[in-house]
């Protein structure tokens, strides 16, 4: 009986442990919340157009579309670039035409002018007692360098501006020149024909010595008298002047050249003087103006000039 009995017991000692006091459910701690990255990684990607992946294929895809109009951009921006280049290295160009040209006057004026004082009453009554003298004038490299189209001359420097350009037909051919003023000319013209009667004499053709001589006359009416390549005598492929035919009075000629063979028939009347090119801070033209002032004085300009022979083998 015991047996019997004893088993509702332990049955109601089970049943009664299990409802002792069990844990309240509300004093049970909640689960951790997951992780941000544990929950990023596992949640699945989203289809929002903020997404970067979504951005990325849309930029590929219009770059893709895009990739020939882009190719015309680059191109077109090319062919502006360089026409600008173009334009600026034409632009640099004229401007360093203009400032040499500019250059070249300052220049000019910045050296001390010959002043031209009155005559005392002692040298007016001089030059009343002799004849007035004759000033032949050379025109290539001793007054002027020029050269035309189609020819490069190493003695120019390139770039630099002509003082004028003369158009002149020879041959049936239409030629330009480019001429080159000494520095000073102008002045020593001014100043040589109060004192001097002036008579130009080239080797040149008449067609263009004829237009470098009006050029440098400027409607001032002092290069009146000339000679041209036909005055000129030929000896040994070479022109010779012969100052004769200027004056039979060769006490009162005076021949300014730059090269010697052109006055070798007259070398006691003549003032030598250097080739001139190019160089702008030449001044040979004003040095030579004190020695013609007082050469007029002379009654023959031989008595002086054949003293200085030595020095026309010097240019």
């Amino acid at each position: 009986m015991a047996g019997p009995a004893g088993a509702p017991r332990a049955e109601a000692e089970e049943g009664g442990g299990c409802c002792r006091r069990s844990p309240s459910p509300r004093s049970t701690p909640p689960p951790p919340p997951p992780s941000s990255s544990s929950s990023s990684s596992s949640s699945p990607p989203s289809d929002s157009s903020d997404s970067p992946r979504w951005k990325l294929a849309e930029l590929g895809r219009a770059g893709g579309a895009a990739g020939p109009a882009g190719g015309m951009m680059r191109s077109q921006c090319l062919l502006g670039l360089r026409a600008f280049l173009a334009f600026a290295t034409k632009l640099w160009g004229f401007l360093l035409y203009l400032l040499r040209r500019q250059a070249r006057t300052v220049i000019q004026y910045q050296t001390v002018r010959y002043d031209i004082l009155p005559l005392s009453k002692v040298s007016r009554e001089r030059l009343n007692q002799v004849k007035r003298k004759i000033l032949v004038l050379d025109l290539d490299e001793t007054l002027i360098h020029s050269h035309h189209d189609g020819v490069l001359r190493p003695t120019v420097r390139p770039g630099t501006p002509p003082d004028f350009i003369l158009k002149v037909v020879i041959d049936k051919h239409p030629v330009r020149f480019f001429v080159h003023k000494r520095p000073h000319v102008d002045f020593f013209l001014e100043v040589v024909s109060q004192w001097y009667e002036l008579v130009v004499f080239t080797a040149s053709m008449e067609i263009y010595g004829s237009a470098v001589a009006d050029k440098l006359d400027n409607n001032r009416s002092i290069l009146k008298r000339r000679y041209y390549r036909q005055h000129c005598t030929l000896e040994l492929g070479s022109y010779i002047k012969d100052l004769s035919v200027v004056h039979n009075d060769l006490s009162s000629i005076v021949i300014l050249d730059n090269s010697p063979g052109a006055y070798r028939s007259h070398p006691d009347n003549a003032i030598p003087i250097k080739s001139w090119f190019s160089d702008p801070s030449d001044t040979a033209l004003l040095n030579l103006l004190p020695m013609l002032d007082a050469l007029r004085f002379t009654a023959d300009v031989r008595s002086v000039l054949s003293r200085n022979l030595h020095q026309h083998r010097l240019w």
